[in-house]
């Protein structure tokens, strides 16, 4: 049984992500919240198990996913921690900010613990995962967070002192995207399009333009500059956004989230 300790935003992604590729059955999946509104309705939505309280999912359940704010953890492990060392349950954490030390020293016994950073994206099965584990995490434990993370999309095993930079070009990264296109969009409407039309048009060109980068593992520059015709519209653009700073703000955009990060 996988149950989650938390219903927000991230845990309702991961849980529609992971019945969607048919890992696991609704029976399998356990939520609480302590918002009960909250856990009844995704209960109502998905089929999955409602359970009372969080001790309820660390008795029950052999995986638990943390899935609560990172400054709830103290509070929360210390409530559940003898519950957890009874049952001794794989932890998957998805708290930004909270290491695997941080989390071993909030419990009372030598917990199997795998930090796992998803994505929004994981709603439409499209997400890109980092995960580490601890040194009591098992290899079956990596391969079955790896698994679960798969279900929803790309899963990339790294080392946790990566994974601030990772949350910021990972985890933060679908917001700035989701700018973007939103920019371009706006930018066609202005000059007659449709704003439906030109968010179909630009969501759709940088879907391409992400899966030409994955696929042909060419640089991007190489591939900017197989777009830039002599004089032509597409370098016009190009010298439009480096006057502007556009790659300097992204990286100002990139240091804020990744220090924003080392800060929790």
């Amino acid at each position: 049984m996988l149950g989650f300790i938390g219903t927000g935003n991230m845990a309702t992604a991961i849980i529609k992500g992971v019945l969607a590729s048919g890992m696991l059955k609704s029976s399998e999946i356990a939520v609480c919240d302590i918002c009960q509104e909250k856990a009844k309705a995704l209960g109502a939505e998905y089929g999955v198990q409602v359970f009372s309280c969080a001790k309820e999912i660390a008795a029950g359940c052999d995986k638990v996913v943390l899935s609560v704010k990172p400054n709830v953890f103290p509070s929360l492990l210390g409530e559940i921690g003898s519950v957890l060392s009874e049952n001794s349950p794989l932890i998957i954490s998805i708290a930004a900010g909270k290491t695997l030390e941080f989390i071993a020293e909030c419990l009372p016994y030598k917990a199997r613990i795998v930090r796992v950073m998803p994505n929004i994206n994981a709603k439409v099965g499209a997400a890109v995962s980092a995960y580490c584990g601890n040194e009591n995490a098992s290899a079956d434990d990596l391969a079955f967070v790896k698994a679960l993370c798969e279900s929803f999309g790309i899963a990339v095993n790294i080392e946790q002192k990566l994974f601030s930079i990772y949350s910021a070009i990972g985890g933060c990264s679908p917001a700035f995207s989701y700018m973007f296109i939103d920019s371009l969009a706006r930018a066609a409407v202005k000059n007659g399009m449709t704003k439906a039309q030109a968010l179909e048009v630009a969501a759709g060109a940088v879907l391409g333009s992400a899966k030409m980068i994955l696929e042909s593992k060419e640089h991007p520059w190489s591939l900017v500059d197989q777009v830039c015709s002599p004089g032509g519209t597409t370098i016009e653009g190009v010298a439009a956004l480096q006057s502007g700073s556009f790659e300097a703000l992204v990286g100002e955009a990139v240091e804020a989230a990744y220090n924003k990060d080392k800060a929790l």
